[in-house]
């Protein structure tokens, strides 16, 4: 299968079959699925329907690479980096696994995506921490309102990377800097980002980092990874653990010890093993951003914005409403016109796949998208407004 890893995006292309009878831009929502990825989980497939040799030991060998892979694209070393289920997954580590006390406060935008709010919300139920909304400025966080909204009780700041309904992306150093300053945990949702905007962890002193892998890293539903800082490590006390958070050294034939010392690394905080075909399509897919770079897959997506963005400006019909300014833009571009509920259905309609949220049309797009796919769907914008 190593033959087939893309050199550059018109090969990549080639691997994604949607494109020669759709557009699509989705991948804020969920990413398409890849040949590589199909002919991996097949021959998985063929291999237990044989049922030739066990093949149970390979779960662990993808695992174990998985973590250098994923730790290669955001700056981290493979001990920092676990597999999870999603990105909620690593945001339970940090609500129910970090030294937290009651009336602790933690900080939340209010324009947050569920699964980060749920979670901290379940924490202040059960842990008596205390959620703390932060009242965001024209839908974007409003940092002077956060620094207000600190006081000595503050322990922690939970935020996305960027922002699932307008692509805004969250200034992370500046956030860092004040985590560090008050004393704070630094956690941060990274799933829209993951994949198509670079990151250095290490770097932006990020406690805890977690992603879901189903959208933006084009793998299949339920997987993930999470990474946990050296600072935080030892703090974690998990509220699960499974038995494989301890080293048994691949010897699964005498297994009755009760006291074997966890694992030193993220694998500790793992939930086991995983199914093999998630793992394997995990491992299909991350050998494309591996090969391609984010800082190059990042240079695309966004050329491919400034295209859209170009007629969108110009045009009196529709507006603009994500931010295009160079610290806070992603690969995920929203606009709003009048009915714009009604002509995200026509568009699908027409093939061109991407949905509405929070009062406009999201156009999230990726790798596998070109030129030609911006000017279909201009092409149908203009029609639509008339011109």
């Amino acid at each position: 299968m190593s033959s087939d890893i893309p050199r550059t995006f018109a090969e990549a292309r080639e691997l994604f079959p949607h494109t020669a009878h759709s557009v699509y831009f989705n991948s804020a929502s969920y990413g398409p699925f890849n040949t590589r990825l199909q002919q991996a989980i097949e021959d998985n497939i063929q291999l237990r329907l044989e049922c030739k040799q066990d093949d149970s030991h390979d779960a662990f060998i993808n695992m174990d690479e998985l973590r250098g892979d994923y730790a290669s694209l955001i700056g981290a070393e493979k001990r920092q980096v676990g597999i999870g289920l999603n990105t909620t997954f690593g945001l339970n580590i940090a609500a129910f696994g970090l030294p937290l006390k009651e009336g602790d406060e933690v900080l939340v935008s209010d324009i947050e995506f569920p699964s980060l709010v749920y979670v901290f919300r379940a924490a202040a139920e059960t842990r008596g921490i205390v959620m703390k909304k932060v009242e965001s400025t024209d839908r974007r966080l409003d940092i002077a309102k956060l620094e207000q909204a600190i006081t000595p009780r503050t322990r922690m700041l939970a935020i996305s990377w960027v922002q699932f309904f307008n692509g805004y992306k969250n200034d992370l150093k500046r956030l860092s800097d004040i985590c560090r300053a008050h004393d704070m945990y630094f956690v941060v949702d990274g799933i829209q980002g993951m994949g198509v905007e670079p990151i250095d962890v290490v770097d932006l002193d990020i406690d805890l980092f977690s992603s879901g892998c189903q959208k933006w890293m084009l793998s299949p539903q339920g997987c993930g990874f999470f990474y946990v800082s050296d600072r935080i490590f030892e703090q974690i006390r998990p509220p699960f653990m499974s038995w494989l958070g301890v080293d048994w050294g691949m010897n699964f034939s005498d297994l009755f010890y009760w006291d074997k010392p966890y694992f030193e690394t993220a694998r500790k905080l793992e939930m086991g093993y995983y199914a093999i075909l998630n793992l394997l399509g995990m491992k299909a897919s991350v050998e494309i951003f591996k090969s391609l770079g984010i800082d190059k897959i990042q240079k695309h997506t966004h050329g491919l914005i400034d295209r859209l963005a170009a007629y969108l400006n110009d045009s009196s019909f529709y507006t603009i409403t994500s931010s295009l300014e160079e610290k806070h833009r992603s690969s995920i571009l929203t606009f709003t016109c009048k009915d714009h509920e009604l002509l995200q259905k026509r568009l699908v309609k027409d093939g061109i796949v991407l949905v509405h949220r929070e009062g406009s049309i999201r156009v999230s797009i990726h790798l596998f998208n070109n030129e030609a796919d911006v000017d279909t769907l201009i092409a149908k914008l203009r029609e639509n407004a008339g011109e």
